[in-house]
């Protein structure tokens, strides 16, 4: 379609179908909202390098230390996405090739390079077949072939600004533990994982919440990942799926991880899947998304006045032109607040310096909050909220 938007000659594009259609709308109910939009948040890559700067604050790291640390992270993906037949950039990458800026490697929004970042001009197209014994039995489908769906969960996470960790979600994780124990086992018992990976950030939550090394021997994706086996939207882990199901067929009595994320960092769905037969189980997603519901939020204050710190930070480039977009803390009660910057000082530090933990001064107009370095520009400490 971004092809043909450009071209002279373009095909027709009308769809006629006869009967009736369900409209389940586009699903970002919940996923955005106006004080986000005013304030720049309208794409993914944006959304998730405000995450992904969070999550950076407590490593302790620098931005580029960090950004090499996303790139040892990914490096393995691209090994797998070569090998796989239905990867979309089957190219192995060395780890100062995924992080070096260059023309061809363009920053999308800090941290990001654009081989970091979910390859979304991919056709995609998966299936599974969900279906008893009986009716396995009953079609004909060889005992070899039949894995068993072990453990599952599917949980939401508080509303974005709510949180009080940006650069985490406790909800995943959680899903990915009520998983384990449905299936009676630890994660240590688990030989293959497929980690929904559009960004490093979504890998990195599980990592930190379920005690995994990064360079796990055993991998962190059967496809490639998003970045390079392609991607995005939900329908990847569809593949991460079939790709477990195949491997579980070679490798019986084995268990298979999948973890599926959607919105930012919004939601987490997980199943463990293993070809030994067991009973259906009913899940408990239900009664942990009650518990969700009762942890403590973030206050957050949509038209903001005064000093503040920031939280985290990117920035995005329309047409080349940098706006910074910040996310802060004001000192007068420790609320949270959204704002955007043109002010040169202080895109000149998100870009090239490290702005977290900055003093900044915010005000409030009736098109959002507009902030620019404070008067002493120092750092304040983030327990000092």
């Amino acid at each position: 379609m971004r092809y043909f938007a450009r071209a002279e000659a373009k095909p027709d594009f009308t769809e006629t179908v006869d009967g009736d259609l369900e409209d389940r709308g586009s699903g970002i109910e919940g996923l955005i909202s106006r004080y986000t939009v005013v304030h720049g948040l309208t794409n993914a890559p944006i959304q998730y390098a405000l995450l992904e700067n969070a999550r950076r604050a407590s490593t302790g790291l620098g931005p580029a230390e960090y950004r090499r640390r996303m790139g040892e992270l990914f490096a393995p993906f691209t090994k797998v996405a070569a090998g796989n037949p239905f990867a979309a950039a089957p190219v192995e990458r060395a780890v100062d090739e995924l992080i070096t800026v260059t023309e061809r490697n363009r920053m999308i929004s800090e941290p990001y390079p654009r081989l970091m970042v979910a390859r979304d001009q991919v056709n995609q197209g998966a299936a599974a077949l969900l279906m008893s014994v009986g009716a396995a039995r009953r079609l004909g489908v060889p005992e070899e072939k039949w894995v068993f769906l072990h453990g599952h969960a599917d949980l939401e996470e508080q509303a974005l600004l709510q949180r009080p960790d940006l650069g985490h979600s406790p909800s995943a994780v959680v899903a990915v533990r009520e998983a384990l124990a449905m299936a009676g086992i630890g994660i240590g018992d688990i030989s293959t994982f497929d980690l929904y990976s559009c960004f490093p950030v979504p890998v990195f939550n599980i990592c930190d919440g379920m005690g995994i090394a990064p360079d796990d021997a055993r991998g962190l994706t059967l496809t490639g990942g998003l970045p390079f086996f392609g991607g995005a939207g939900n329908n990847y882990s569809m593949h991460g799926i079939a790709e477990t199901v195949a491997r579980m067929r070679s490798t019986a009595g084995q268990f298979g991880l999948v973890g599926a994320n959607g919105g930012i960092l919004s939601k987490y769905s997980v199943g463990v899947y293993c070809t030994t037969p067991v009973e259906w189980k009913p899940g408990r997603s239900a009664q942990l998304q009650a518990q969700v519901a009762s942890w403590p939020t973030q206050s957050v204050t949509e038209n903001a006045d005064g000093p503040g710190i920031i939280e985290t930070y990117t920035v995005r480039r329309d047409d080349g032109r940098p706006t910074g977009i910040v996310i802060g803390r004001l000192a007068a009660d420790g609320s949270r607040f959204l704002a955007t910057t043109e002010d040169d000082e202080l895109i000149a530090l998100l870009i090239d310096g490290d702005p977290l933990g900055r003093e900044v001064r915010v005000r409030a107009f009736d098109y959002g909050n507009r902030c620019t370095l404070g008067a002493g520009s120092g750092t304040a400490p983030f327990g000092s909220r």
